[in-house]
């Protein structure tokens, strides 16, 4: 077996903030592979994109304070001189930001930072970088490409800007790349649209994925093995089908018990509310002792939930390459389980995603 594309190991981001220290990641460890997505979901809040932007140097210097490893391809990114992390972002790692909008500069033509991106990286002189820009907007699908170069940001529609943030993240053929968020602005047929794009081009590129997300739908559809996080740690990972056809953790059935169901009749001619998780994520300054999701979960079916912290332990079978985890002492739901839930929370069932609709249609 290869070796991972990315190896992150108890990775801890701690943010300075005026109400006191921020421990916005807490912890988390998830590897790669080469051809392999993996998507990183949860509320927002949870630490998704810190986590993320922790990996490539991108926090604030003097403000934020990231310890544990990160590997890719076997070079450790939290102690890399600030040079050689600059000549790592773009041939080892790509990112498409989550607003397309606001990661384009608007005053430069979409040539222009294609073409900077390029050069910084290669040996290409301005001639040819214009040309491999031309290709790569071709490539992901851009009519006119070589038009294109000549236009400015808001000239383009969102999925088109979407697509040349792809491109610029593609333009170095990096080993990884990270979406965050990256469908999240538009509508559902360019989220088709983009998801099959980036399939497409990991595929034929054999790149590893890291996709960050809150719509369970693109999980479904896109994604090999999910991590679920919430509170800055993660609950619950596993593969695509462990995660959602039997999730262990309440917080992640509380996710999947709170999708639409649009195959689910009405009742008497109503249609049924959609069930919800109570409360809003802890913050980051006032983390709960124990469980991170102890002040929030309907089951509470053990005392150590309050004043422990759940180890993140194998559910079922360890005899498979990729063991399903769980940070919780509380894997029945509350009708099985028999304890008391918190009124007005999510139902008893352990919601599988019979009910997830992805961009591309009804999954499983």
């Amino acid at each position: 077996m290869s070796a991972p594309v990315l190896e992150v190991e108890d990775l801890r981001v701690r943010l300075r903030t005026p109400r006191g220290p921020a421990d916005v990641v807490n912890g988390l460890s998830y590897s790669v592979g080469a051809g392999e997505t993996v998507a990183v979901v949860g509320e927002s809040g949870s630490g998704k994109s810190v986590s993320v932007l922790a990996l490539l140097g991108l926090l604030p210097q003097g403000v934020a304070t990231v310890t544990g490893r990160a590997l890719l391809q076997g070079e450790d990114l939290l102690t890399m001189q600030p040079e050689r992390l600059r000549q790592v972002r773009g041939p080892g790692a790509g990112m498409v930001f989550q607003d397309p909008m606001t990661s384009l500069n608007p005053v430069l033509t979409i040539g222009r930072q294609l073409v900077e991106g390029i050069r910084a990286h290669t040996d290409l002189d301005k001639a040819a970088a214009r040309r491999r820009a031309a290709d790569l907007l071709g490539e992901v699908g851009l009519p006119d490409p070589a038009g294109t170069l000549d236009r400015y940001p808001h000239e383009l529609s969102g999925g088109m800007r979407q697509r040349v943030i792809i491109a610029i993240a593609l333009s170095n053929s990096p080993a990884l790349l990270i979406a965050d968020e990256a469908t999240t602005a538009l509508d559902v047929t360019v989220q088709a649209q983009i998801i099959d794009l980036v399939e497409g081009l990991q595929a034929e590129r054999g790149m590893g994925v890291v996709w960050i997300t809150h719509d369970l739908g693109v999980v479904a559809g896109i994604a090999d093995r999910v991590l679920v996080m919430y509170g800055g740690r993660c609950v619950e990972d596993g593969t695509v089908d462990d995660v959602l056809e039997n999730p262990s953790h309440p917080y992640t059935r509380g996710l999947l018990g709170a999708l639409p169901d649009l195959a689910q009749p009405a009742v008497d001619g109503v249609v049924p509310d959609l069930a919800t998780v109570p409360g809003v994520p802890p913050a980051p300054t006032d983390l709960p002792k124990g469980c991170v999701f102890w002040p929030r979960c309907p089951v509470r079916g053990d005392a150590r939930c309050e004043t422990e912290q759940p180890p993140l332990a194998i559910i079922g079978s360890s005899d498979v390459a990729l063991p399903h985890r769980a940070a919780t002492w509380c894997t029945e739901s509350p009708a099985r389980a028999g304890s008391t839930a918190v009124s007005g929370t999510f139902g008893t069932g352990s919601p599988g995603t019979s009910g997830i609709e992805s961009p591309r249609g009804r999954l499983r």
